[in-house]
């Protein structure tokens, strides 16, 4: 009975510690990302912004945590970002979503522009963006709507070729 106990015993202790994370170290993306940056102030705070980033170029994308169209091109929006600092802005709209979900998804996609808090899609509505998850806006550089893009990009490859023909 004893042999069956021990070997038992160890059994129950491995599988018990199979559930424990207190010893695992955080994850790369986590561990090295910036926090996130959110920008107060509701529509009014939004358009003042898109104002003041006039003769530049904005695309604006609306996402949430819990959408997962939003996190398939989420990335896409990272690498744009980068390699179109100098010639174009970049805003992100996080909307229905709470604060802990949106900065924890900010750390799995750190992206080197603001975001606005939009609990009630009051922002969203300024473009026309309520209906659908993502949308992306594209404003001119005389701070002028000029597209908006309902639903996830495909491809990285269509996201540029929209920021080219709209973010002028």
């Amino acid at each position: 009975m004893r042999r069956l106990l021990v070997p038992l015993a160890c059994a129950c202790l491995a599988l018990a510690a199979c559930g424990s994370d207190e010893d695992e170290p955080p994850r790369a993306t986590q561990a090295a990302s910036p926090p996130a940056r959110f920008l107060d102030g509701g529509r009014e705070a939004f358009e003042a912004r898109i104002a003041k980033l006039r003769g530049r170029p904005v695309v604006v994308n609306k996402w949430a945590s819990w959408c997962a169209p939003c996190r398939a091109e989420f990335p896409f929006f990272q690498r744009q970002a980068e390699k179109r600092a100098d010639e174009v802005a970049f805003l992100g709209v996080n909307s229905n979503d709470n604060d802990a979900d949106a900065e924890e998804f900010l750390r799995e996609f750190p992206v080197p522009f603001p975001h606005f808090r939009d609990p009630k899609l009051e922002v969203a509505a300024s473009f026309n963006g309520v209906q659908a998850f993502p949308v992306t806006a594209f404003y001119d550089s005389k701070g002028g709507l000029v597209f908006v893009h309902q639903g996830a990009y495909a491809t990285e490859a269509k996201l540029a070729e929209d920021i080219d023909r709209y973010a002028r």
